[in-house]
């Protein structure tokens, strides 16, 4: 219970803290837009996380919202253009990430980013994806990623996935290498997409989606900017690591 409570605290401070950067970002003025659309369009119609399980596609689409899975140059690409990971999901990983992040109960996607970066190179990111994107967008990116995980683990639950525990080993910058190069597709780029496959798997990370267009708080051009925003912080994580080789997607 201490250590619960604990986390709750550590939570709300990290949260308390980029709240703080993410308004100073505010009243400096900063809008920022993205390069793909204000609001996504439809298109009508249709084990370890290093490799290892089957891939639909490498490289990927034009940068929108398909609205669902879609066969684009003769292969299955995920809603955002991006491949397709259809092998088992890391458990291990992704429980190492909520662990970072507070555990199951007390996720927090400020307080995971923090533990595997530390407060200054967060509080610099943060500073910088609001100047880009605009820091409204980037204080929703944050409630938007907490509500993925957190679906996604309650999704889980339902079909009986359990998290292991989670590796005392993988913390830290480990960690942030871990999932920037888990999430690199075939082509180089680092997809979000890729990662939530690999994560829970495809369908679980299907339904997230879902999820996150019908809820009111959200919506479509959240989901959309979720994706942006965590292909270009990814990124950046992933440049800060010494990880140089990744490429920035398209979708940003």
């Amino acid at each position: 219970m201490f250590k619960q409570f604990t986390r709750v605290l550590v939570g709300i401070s990290l949260a308390a803290g980029i709240a703080a950067t993410v308004a100073a970002c505010t009243g400096s003025g900063g809008s920022g837009t993205s390069t793909a659309t204000e609001a996504p369009t439809t298109a009508a119609g249709g084990g370890s996380m290093a490799g290892g399980g089957s891939m639909a596609g490498g490289s990927m689409a034009a940068p929108r919202d398909m609205g669902k899975d879609t066969v684009v140059g003769g292969k299955m690409m995920s809603r955002y253009g991006g491949p397709i990971y259809s092998g088992a999901p890391a458990l291990t990983v992704t429980a190492a990430l909520v662990a970072a992040g507070g555990g199951p109960e007390y996720y927090s996607t400020a307080a995971a980013l923090t533990s595997m970066l530390g407060k200054a190179t967060v509080t610099a990111e943060v500073k910088k994806l609001s100047a880009q994107y605009g820091a409204a967008n980037v204080a929703q990116w944050l409630k938007t990623f907490d509500f993925a995980v957190g679906d996604a683990l309650k999704i889980a639950t339902a079909k009986g996935v359990k998290l292991p525990a989670a590796d005392p080993k993988m913390t830290g910058k480990a960690l942030a290498t871990t999932l920037a190069k888990a999430g690199t597709a075939p082509d180089g780029t680092f997809q979000i997409e890729f990662l939530l496959d690999k994560a829970v798997s495809h369908p679980i990370h299907v339904q997230v989606m879902d999820d996150i267009d019908a809820n009111k708080a959200f919506g479509k051009k959240a989901d959309l900017q979720y994706h942006e925003i965590s292909n270009q912080a990814f990124y950046d994580v992933a440049q800060a690591l010494g990880a140089t080789s990744i490429k920035l997607s398209p979708l940003h």
